[in-house]
């Protein structure tokens, strides 16, 4: 039985017509009736409800229908997974970070992964988390980087780095002259915080609650480059990634300070569509960013 049979089959009990079957599939009406024929025989039992003047399967062709159905998209999937294995030296990697992990841990992966594949091209977008796993769903990225990562049945999830989170404020600030801070001195002082539409928002606020601390944001932003520019006039403090800030305390214009009570830090992972079809490009970008280099 040809893959071609079955989707003639499909689309005679589709169309409801052995002329308009034979038409698409660039056939006579007697080739279609031919392999309808030919089928009842195999099976032993009629298709097609020949006892109605109205065209309809019997129930045994309703369920051969279904069947075929399913055969042809396996069978497509199968063409299209397929095509993409082919493709082995497909020279382009669609990637969607979220900025702050894009510009600060993904970095040093994607300089080790250029050196063994320099042939290969990655094109790195900075997309909300949101925006991310919408795009990985409709399969048009092939890898995204998030915090804090959500579960969904789609998607398979691989641990990427535990960035450490510390209290940030400006040199100016008296915390910047301590060497840790106890998680209860916070809820005093003006607290610049994530946007509650970032996961990390939630994250942190989680942590703070796990101490019975709740502070009130003076202000709030979706992105680290605005609440790092912020907390550098010595507007408040924050709690953020210290992977986030490296530049900044390198420079003198913020310092972290470490807590006294346990170390916080923030989940990051790698995330695929789940069921993927990964070529040997693709593979080894994934392999080399669940690695742990330093």
């Amino acid at each position: 039985m040809q893959i071609e049979t079955l989707q003639i089959f499909c689309d005679l009990a589709e169309l409801k017509s052995f002329s308009k079957s034979a038409e698409k599939n660039m056939l006579s009406q007697s080739a279609v009736s031919q392999q309808l024929a030919q089928l009842e025989k195999s099976f032993h039992t009629p298709l097609i409800d020949r006892s109605r003047k109205s065209f309809s399967l019997t129930d045994a062709g309703e369920l051969f229908y279904n069947t075929c159905k399913d055969v042809l998209s396996r069978y497509e999937s199968f063409q299209s997974s397929l095509n993409y294995l082919k493709s082995s030296t497909k020279s382009k990697i669609s990637i969607a970070a979220i900025y702050s992990i894009g510009m600060h841990s993904l970095q040093s992966y994607v300089k080790k992964f250029m050196e063994l594949h320099p042939q290969v091209y990655l094109d790195i977008e900075y997309l909300s988390a949101a925006e991310i796993y919408n795009r990985l769903l409709l399969g048009k990225i092939d890898v995204g980087l998030v915090a804090v990562p959500r579960n969904h049945p789609d998607i398979q999830i691989f641990d990427f780095v535990a960035e450490p989170l510390v209290l940030v404020c400006s040199p100016q600030h008296p915390f910047a002259k301590k060497t840790s801070v106890d998680v209860y001195m916070m809820q005093y002082e003006p607290f610049i915080a994530f946007a509650h539409n970032v996961p990390t928002r939630n994250w942190i606020d989680q942590l703070l609650l796990n101490y019975n601390i709740a502070v009130k944001p003076i202000m709030e932003f979706d992105n680290v480059e605005t609440i790092k520019r912020v907390v550098e006039i010595n507007a408040g403090i924050s709690i953020m990634p210290e992977t986030t800030i490296k530049n900044e305390l390198a420079n003198g214009t913020l310092k972290a300070i470490p807590f006294s009570n346990e170390k916080f830090t923030r989940p990051t992972a790698v995330i695929i569509r789940k069921n993927r079809v990964m070529n040997n490009n693709l593979k080894a970008f994934v392999d080399i960013l669940r690695s742990k280099i330093k």
